[in-house]
């Protein structure tokens, strides 16, 4: 396929997979034209780029996909691209007061976007410290760099983010982390756009093809500890305790997890429309 398709993601140490692909050329290898955009603003903004039809594919947040197509994004559940939860870190400013988390309550959250991971899972996190969640108080941030900018000035109290990436912050004290709290689902799809995968199933089969091979032999890299401490600037200590905890999938994703995804994202009042789990799954054609 000469056409061009355009596929996004977080620059996460998750997705280096796709970054070595890229550099072996193993998507041109099968003639396919496959661009990646790295989005840091995360999910929301990935959401909206699908939904516009400047992305056709997403490396995307599991609840943040399914609140999304609750809400009119027309797009599918492609495959499980990470089968562990993502494990989300609670942070204050290093300077903050704050030193618990039961201190946070009606606090402001920093969050990349409304609808992204940071906002719904600040309502997880609301639910499991019992708050009342009218109480919960946002301030959008766009990015990370954003995040700490808004703590710094008082603008937020908290924010949450994946604990890997924002590891460095911490060790620097810019960032000092009072909690995290694990996703109870999957944490990573591949979604694309329903008009895409209509048109392009073979193409989309041969995608995932190839990066299920990469992510199958990830860990076997030889000194992949070393490439991702590198590429990503954290300590190899912390590489080695993420990859112990983290799994890529090369399966489709099961009704039962989107079931509890959506349960607790409904149980939240964050779902604009009834959705069955089976529908959100990309069929094999």
């Amino acid at each position: 396929m000469n056409a061009k398709i355009n596929i996004v993601g977080v620059p996460e140490h998750f997705n280096l997979p796709w970054h070595l692909a890229f550099e072996e050329g193993a998507f041109l290898e099968r003639g396919i034209n496959l661009e990646w955009t790295d989005v840091p603003e995360g999910t929301g903004k990935m959401a909206r780029m699908l939904e516009s039809g400047e992305a056709d594919m997403a490396v995307i947040l599991t609840e943040g996909l399914i609140k999304a197509i609750s809400g009119g994004l027309r797009a599918l559940i492609a495959q499980e691209f990470i089968a562990s939860p993502l494990l989300w870190g609670v942070h204050v400013h290093s300077s903050s007061p704050i030193e618990q988390e039961k201190d946070l309550r009606g606090k402001t959250a920093a969050i990349s976007r409304y609808g992204s991971g940071s906002h719904l899972m600040a309502f997880v996190h609301g639910r499991q410290m019992d708050w009342p969640l009218d109480i919960l108080k946002f301030k959008v941030v766009n990015t990370l760099e954003g995040a700490v900018a808004a703590l710094a000035h008082g603008e937020a109290d908290y924010f949450m983010w994946e604990r890997f990436t924002t590891q460095p912050l911490v060790d620097k004290a810019i960032f000092r982390r009072v909690g995290q709290i694990p996703t109870p689902w999957p944490c990573f799809v591949i979604a694309v756009r329903e008009a895409f995968a209509s048109e392009h199933a073979t193409v989309i089969r041969h995608i995932l093809e190839i990066i299920n091979t990469f992510t199958r032999e990830f860990k076997d890299i030889p000194s992949i500890d070393r490439t991702l401490s590198n590429r990503y600037g954290q300590k190899i200590e912390a590489i080695r305790q993420w990859l112990d905890c983290t799994r890529w999938s090369q399966e489709q994703i099961s009704t039962e997890k989107i079931n509890i995804v959506i349960d607790t994202l409904s149980s939240l009042n964050l779902l604009s429309n009834n959705i069955s789990a089976e529908d959100l799954l990309l069929k094999d054609k």
